[in-house]
């Protein structure tokens, strides 16, 4: 099975040299890439999670996989992508928040790419909208591999599960 044909739309920081100037603060472009551009002829591990700045997403799992990533690298792992239903620009403020500086992040604004995996779920029991399950999956040149999703993949979960797609638990199931 492959990866859904999703749109992503990323902020890109303009660079001295770039032939492009950008006055003020937010020397940044938008940068629209497909889950192909991103993935192909790679072999990526991407997760999902609820929302930026919260608290297991904030505190566990996102430092959790930035720490293990050059555990990650030595299983064959070229990439390691963050995603989540938020906006460019909070990604960017969180992992900037975080220290995250090998994790990409990946914005999904509009729940699109959740939403094409089955896993956008409507969280409005905590006043989050519609947002990403939990989940890890292992993507080798854009076909699934393997995947791990946290149990009770409902709407309005009254929980918030997260053991399945910790980083431990995903690094130490991944085959060398």
């Amino acid at each position: 099975m492959l990866l859904p044909d999703s749109t992503f739309y990323m902020r890109k920081r303009i660079e001295e040299g770039d032939g492009c100037s950008i006055d003020g603060d937010n020397p940044f472009v938008w940068d629209i890439k497909t889950s192909k551009d991103l993935f192909e002829n790679k072999k990526v591990l991407i997760f999902g999670l609820p929302g930026a700045f919260t608290p297991t997403c904030t505190n566990s799992q996102l430092p959790g996989f930035e720490e293990l990533y050059e555990d990650f690298m030595q299983k064959g792992i070229d990439e390691i992508w963050c995603t989540s239903v938020n906006d460019a620009f909070t990604m960017f403020q969180w992992a900037k928040n975080l220290g995250i500086e090998k994790v990409k992040m990946l914005p999904d604004g509009n729940g699109d790419f959740a939403e094409a995996l089955g896993v956008l779920k409507d969280k409005s029991n905590l006043g989050f909208g519609k947002r990403s399950w939990r989940y890890a999956m292992l993507v080798d040149n854009l076909e699934f591999k393997n995947t791990w999703v946290e149990p009770g993949l409902m709407d309005n979960c009254p929980t918030d599960p997260y053991s399945v797609s910790n980083p431990q638990n995903v690094l130490g199931s991944l085959n060398d």
